[in-house]
């Protein structure tokens, strides 16, 4: 059990979302949007379903947390992710204007920090929080595609 409010508290809220996602056979990343320890939106891939390249879990949870707020910017927000954004997500995330990213596993092939991708300079980025949870769903994932 985690602390609650705490970084892994609400990382593995996002990885039950990955979970769901993996449930429906979409990748499975999870992402979650915080203000004020209160969850603003909760979300998984859903690219498959949607036949949507750009339905990622951040895109997703960038729009549900913008309605929640009634705004674009999600100044003071946090968004946990399990799986470092990709450079699309990356772009989306800076232009929100997010406060704080903090994301479970690195992406080594396809990560915004692989691929250029550049983040808000005012956004603090923590990376490696239930990075082992995360990174053996994503390795599960892909075995049994194989």
């Amino acid at each position: 059990m985690y602390e609650i409010f705490s970084d892994e508290y609400f990382m593995q809220i996002a990885l039950n979302e990955a979970r769901n996602a993996f449930d429906r056979d979409e990748i499975p990343i999870g992402a979650v949007v915080v203000a004020n320890n209160r969850i603003l939106a909760k979300s998984y891939n859903l690219t498959e379903a949607l036949i949507d390249v750009t339905a990622h879990a951040e895109m997703q949870a960038i729009s549900a947390a913008s309605d929640a707020i009634g705004g674009k910017y999600l100044k003071n927000c946090t968004m946990y992710i399990t799986v470092e954004p990709c450079q699309m997500c990356a772009g989306a995330l800076y232009w929100s204007q997010i406060s704080r990213i903090v994301y479970g596993a690195s992406d080594n092939k396809r990560g915004f920090t692989q691929m250029g991708g550049k983040i808000h300079p005012k956004t603090e980025i923590v990376s490696g929080v239930l990075e082992k949870e995360c990174s053996d769903l994503m390795k599960l994932f892909f075995e049994n595609k194989r």
